[in-house]
């Protein structure tokens, strides 16, 4: 039985090949898998734990393509669920050869949109003990922001850990104030919250990471703890109990692809504490898989294996705690 569970839309990227080439010009593309939370799910069972994914797909190529693929790599899909009547979400991706890739989205309506909490098998939370949840999904539509809070509720009254990382998509918000203010209550949910610093100006005016971290502290009595995402730079995190500390960033020699460092951050933090590792460690993990990913292409390529990450570490010569 899954350990850990994450609940989100899976998507197909189509990710252009001819660098620095605008999408309306682009003509060569390579298929991915994509969805922020899919591609925590994916990392998580590259790392070895058992993940079970909530979601909902069209009986489509794109669809069959996500099926197929999410049963390859292990995860327990009980919870993927077919609908003939509606298509799988997708988007393109841009080539950059600096910064971050323009995007193109075609997921309105999409089967994962209208999943309803109803159709969720929720004898599959039994065993689980650390859940992923990202803003992404609730901001999908109104039934999937009311099948986040049931879902998100349901987790806390099984006292499994709840992990929330706002992860802004403001064209996905029928306006920003809408945005701020559904993602901040949403954020009371968790106990654990991963705003990334220029996610944290927009959603609460500021780029100090101690205030940041006051910010969602002070929100609620479930919150025990805040990682502050400094991209590069690592992260701060404290905690209600007074913890404060900061993580370096591991340096890489180059950047591909900005795409899917944020839920790789997550995959190191979560699967660590999964294994009940220190806090600490855990975000050194996070560091050091949100560096890995940016070195490939595709928004989860880049996701290690157990050995994959040991040997990152050795060559970062890291003598923590793994």
């Amino acid at each position: 039985m899954p350990k850990f569970i994450t609940i989100g839309e899976p998507m197909v990227v189509m990710a252009s090949q001819d660098i620095d080439v605008n999408l309306d010009e682009a003509v060569h593309f390579k298929k991915y898998l994509a969805g922020a939370e899919f591609n925590v799910a994916l990392g998580m069972n590259r790392l070895g734990h058992c993940t079970s994914y909530v979601s909902k797909i069209g009986s489509d190529p794109f669809g069959r393509y996500i099926f197929e693929e999410a049963k390859k790599a292990g995860l327990d899909i009980r919870n993927l669920i077919y609908d003939e009547n509606l298509l799988t979400g997708a988007y393109l991706k841009e080539s950059v050869s600096k910064g971050d890739p323009a995007t193109a989205y075609f997921r309105k309506n999409s089967a994962a949109s209208n999943l309803k909490v109803e159709e969720i098998d929720m004898s599959l939370l039994n065993n689980v003990q650390v859940a992923h949840l990202s803003g992404i999904f609730a901001a999908l539509s109104d039934q999937t922001l009311q099948t986040f809070k049931v879902f998100n509720h349901r987790l806390n009254d099984e006292k499994i850990v709840t992990i929330f990382d706002p992860n802004l998509r403001p064209i996905l918000w029928k306006n920003k104030e809408i945005m701020i203010s559904t993602i901040n209550d949403l954020a009371k949910m968790s106990q654990i919250v991963l705003p990334g610093i220029h996610e944290a100006k927009i959603l609460m005016g500021s780029t100090n990471p101690e205030e940041i971290a006051n910010f969602y502290l002070k929100q609620s009595d479930l919150t025990k703890s805040v990682v502050v995402k400094l991209g590069a730079n690592g992260a701060y995190v404290k905690t209600n109990s007074g913890q404060i500390f900061t993580v370096p960033g591991f340096k890489v020699d180059k950047v591909v692809d900005t795409v899917g460092a944020g839920d790789g951050f997550a995959v190191g933090l979560e699967s660590a504490l999964l294994e009940g590792k220190s806090l600490e460690v855990a975000v050194h993990r996070a560091c050091a898989v949100g560096a890995l990913a940016v070195q490939s292409a595709g928004d989860s390529e880049g996701y290690p294996t157990r050995s994959q990450l040991i040997g990152f570490y050795k060559s970062h010569n890291y003598r923590g705690d793994l």
